[in-house]
């Protein structure tokens, strides 16, 4: 059972890198709205698993991709964020960062845990997108699993990535929940399960930034 949950951990991670791949040597990434990126903030979006809940100091994958980078990216997670709330919240973040390069939304968890209704989870995450988009930035949606026997969710977010071209990263918790050397708790990573985070959105994000 091991061996078999490595393997399919070390699959995903190498597909996450086929793809950041693809988009750094320009394979498709004319099709993301708002490519190439013209503006000047990079900012991560969403709830706790963005905030780091779990993580040490400069430890959560925000701030691990930023020294990767060797670039700032702005952290406006907010543990306990629903959809509902982050569609609440992102006219005023944008305002604070009117000229925004790329944006890294991470929601769904919440919505999954208190039973929000799958159609109204990503009608929300529709309507941030489009605001994100009309202020000329890429977007860069992070999946989670909407389900714990089965995912719910993964083909309704990449049916939005595809519909809004949007860059994408699938389930950024794959392979760490049920596993205490990546978890800190049941629902947030540690340092090490971050460093996974970070490892699988940082090629995505670094062809964007190409």
């Amino acid at each position: 059972m091991l061996k078999s949950s490595l393997f399919v951990w070390l699959l995903s991670t190498v597909a996450i890198i086929l793809l950041g791949y693809f988009l750094l040597t320009g394979g498709g990434a004319s099709k993301i709205t708002n490519y190439p990126p013209k503006g000047d903030a990079i900012i991560s979006f969403g709830d706790s698993l963005v905030e780091g809940i779990g993580a040490g100091d400069g430890k959560d994958f925000t701030s691990l991709l930023s020294k990767r980078l060797e670039t700032p990216i702005v952290n406006e997670g907010v543990s306990g964020d629903t959809t509902e709330e982050g569609l609440s919240r992102i006219d005023a973040v944008l305002a604070k960062y009117p000229n925004p390069r790329v944006v890294l939304v991470l929601l769904g968890g919440n919505d999954f845990l208190r039973r929000v209704p799958r159609e109204k989870t990503f009608q929300n995450l529709a309507k941030i997108i489009e605001k994100i988009q009309n202020r000329g930035a890429v977007v860069l949606l992070l999946g989670v699993r909407g389900g714990l026997l089965g995912d719910q969710y993964n083909s309704l977010f990449e049916g939005l990535a595809g519909q809004y071209h949007a860059a994408f990263v699938p389930d950024v918790l794959d392979g760490l929940l049920g596993r205490p050397e990546y978890m800190s708790d049941e629902i947030h990573p540690n340092d090490k399960g971050y460093g996974v985070i970070a490892s699988r959105v940082y090629p995505v994000l670094a062809g964007l930034l190409k």
